[in-house]
C-alpha cells in the first residue's frame, strides 16, 4: 500500500512557494531537491524538470506531464493564498487544484512505476509557463524527447478522461478606408467596413461536427479606430478569438475566415492546436474497460503543444481553477493517485 501522507505533505510544502508563470524558480528549486533526495535523476530545462529513474529521457515513449506554475492570486480569498490550509478534509491554496494535485499525483504514480520496474520507457516532466503557453514551458522540453508516442497530461478533470481539447488562435484584423472630414461626409469609413466583416463572422456556421467538442467559436473581442470626432477613420483594427476543434484546424479556420472577410487577418500564433484521441487507439480501449468516462474539454492545456496522441486527466474540478479559495480534497488526491497508478501501469504495457 502506497503511503499517501508523504504526497499530501509534499503538496502543502509546494503550495507554500509562490510560482506564478515565469516566476517558478523557487518552486522548481524545491522540487528538484525533493526529487533528487528520493533518488530520481532530474534534469532542469529553465524551470522545467525532466525526471527519470536513470534512463535516457530521449528514448522515452510515454510522457507524464503536469505544470508547476499558477495564475496570479485574484481578489476574494478568505485566507492567504500562499499559506495552504487544511480544513474539513480540503487543502486550500493557490494552485492546489490547478494543477498541484496532478503534479503530486503523477510524482506518486511515477514512483510506483519505478518501484515495480515499469518506468524504463516513461519520463515525467513538471513544466513551467503552462498558464501562459510560454516558450520556456513544455515546448522547450519536447525537442529533447524525440521518441514520445503518447502523453498523459495532469489537469483537474475529476479523474474523467479528456480525450479531446479545443485549440486557440488569435487573429489581428486590419481593414483600410479613406480618411475624410465628417462634416462633408467625405472619405470611406473603415469602421463601417469592419462592421460588415464582423457581421459576417457573427453569422458563420459549420457543417462538420466533432464527436467530442463544440463547433468552433469566432468572437470579436477588441476593436480600435479613429482619433477625432470629426475625422472619418481610414483604418480599423480588431481582434478575433478563434476556438478550433478536431474537425477545423487553426489552418482551416484561417482559410475560411480569410475568404469570408475583406480585412487582412494575421494570426499571432497557430501553435495551440485542437486534438482528439482516435477511438481505435489502444489507450482509448483501456479507458472504456476501466469506466473512465471520455469527454471533450473546452479548456486549453499543454496538450495543445503536443504532436503525439494525448489524454488529459487529473484530480480536482476545472471550475475551481483560477478562482478564489481554490482547493483540492484529500479524498480527491488519494483517489487520483490510485487511478493514475492503475491507468498508467496499463498504458506502459501497451504497444504504442
Amino acid at each position: 500500500m502506497m503511503k499517501k501522507e508523504k504526497y499530501i505533505d509534499l503538496l502543502k510544502q509546494m503550495l507554500a512557494i509562490p510560482s506564478v508563470s515565469r516566476e517558478e524558480d523557487t518552486r522548481s528549486d524545491f522540487l528538484f531537491a525533493w526529487l533528487k533526495k528520493e533518488g530520481f535523476k532530474v534534469k532542469r530545462q529553465v524551470n522545467n524538470l525532466i525526471i527519470t529513474g536513470g534512463n535516457d529521457p530521449a528514448k522515452a515513449t510515454l510522457l507524464l506531464n503536469s505544470h508547476i506554475d499558477t495564475v496570479p492570486a485574484g481578489n476574494g480569498w478568505d485566507t492567504d493564498p500562499f499559506i495552504p490550509s487544511l480544513k474539513n478534509g480540503r487543502i486550500a491554496g493557490l494552485g492546489s487544484n490547478d494543477a498541484g494535485a496532478s503534479v503530486v499525483g503523477l510524482i506518486a504514480c511515477y514512483t510506483e512505476l519505478q518501484d515495480k520496474n515499469l518506468g524504463s520507457d516513461t519520463v515525467l516532466v513538471l513544466s513551467a509557463e503552462e498558464e501562459i503557453s510560454g516558450e520556456n514551458g513544455i515546448s522547450s522540453v519536447l525537442p529533447l524527447l524525440p521518441s514520445l508516442k503518447f502523453g498523459v497530461v495532469g489537469e483537474p478533470t475529476g479523474m474523467e478522461a479528456a480525450v479531446a481539447e479545443r485549440g486557440l488562435m488569435v487573429l489581428d484584423a486590419t481593414i483600410f478606408g479613406t480618411t475624410g472630414h465628417a462634416a462633408r461626409n467625405e472619405g470611406d469609413n473603415a469602421i463601417y467596413k469592419a462592421i460588415n466583416d464582423i457581421l459576417r463572422l457573427q453569422e458563420i456556421s459549420f457543417h462538420d461536427h466533432s464527436a467530442w467538442l463544440n463547433d468552433p467559436s469566432v468572437t470579436v473581442t477588441v476593436i480600435q479606430a479613429g482619433s477625432k470626432h470629426n475625422v472619418v477613420p481610414g483604418k480599423c483594427e480588431f481582434v478575433i478569438d478563434v476556438r478550433s476543434n478536431d474537425k477545423y484546424s487553426n489552418e482551416r479556420m484561417l482559410d475560411i475566415l480569410s475568404a469570408l472577410c475583406k480585412s487582412e487577418l494575421k494570426p499571432r500564433s497557430m501553435r495551440l492546436r485542437s486534438s482528439a484521441l482516435p477511438e481505435k487507439h489502444p489507450v482509448f480501449q483501456v479507458l472504456i474497460k476501466d469506466n473512465l468516462r471520455p469527454f471533450g474539454s473546452p479548456t486549453l492545456s499543454d496538450m495543445a503543444l503536443m504532436s503525439f496522441p494525448t489524454l488529459k486527466i487529473g484530480p480536482g474540478n476545472s471550475s475551481r481553477s483560477h478562482a478564489p479559495n481554490e482547493f483540492i480534497s484529500i479524498e480527491e488526491l488519494e483517489s487520483g493517485i490510485d487511478i493514475y497508478s492503475t491507468l498508467v501501469s496499463k498504458i506502459v504495457k501497451l504497444e504504442l
